[in-house]
């Protein structure tokens, strides 16, 4: 069985399946997605100005995720088929194939 790891930095808002964040038990159920995307954004480019490594990641994801995975710096561990959401293992997977041909 194939196996993935992934770090992830969640910003939970207004049309997420549970609104509550894991980090600070608050609804987000105020919070738009296009605000969401817009933060992600510039986590994105906070974690590559500073060096994409997992240490940079960690301390974003600490500070800000709202998935439960905050407490590991953001890193889900491994996983195989069928154990996350589909979208999101499906991502998983395409970002894998993607490492290896470069």
């Amino acid at each position: 069985m194939v196996k993935f790891g992934a770090l992830h930095l969640l910003i939970k808002h207004s049309e997420s399946r549970n609104p509550v964040s894991r980090r600070t038990g608050e609804s987000t159920a105020t919070y738009s997605p296009e605000k969401a995307m817009e933060e992600i954004q510039q986590y994105v480019e906070k974690i590559k100005a500073e060096g994409v490594s997992k240490d940079v990641f960690a301390k974003y994801a600490q500070a800000r995720s709202d998935c439960g995975s905050f407490k590991t710096g953001g890193d889900l561990g491994m996983f195989g088929p069928g154990e996350m959401q589909k979208q999101f293992e499906d991502g998983t997977a395409a970002t894998q194939a993607r490492a290896r041909r470069r």
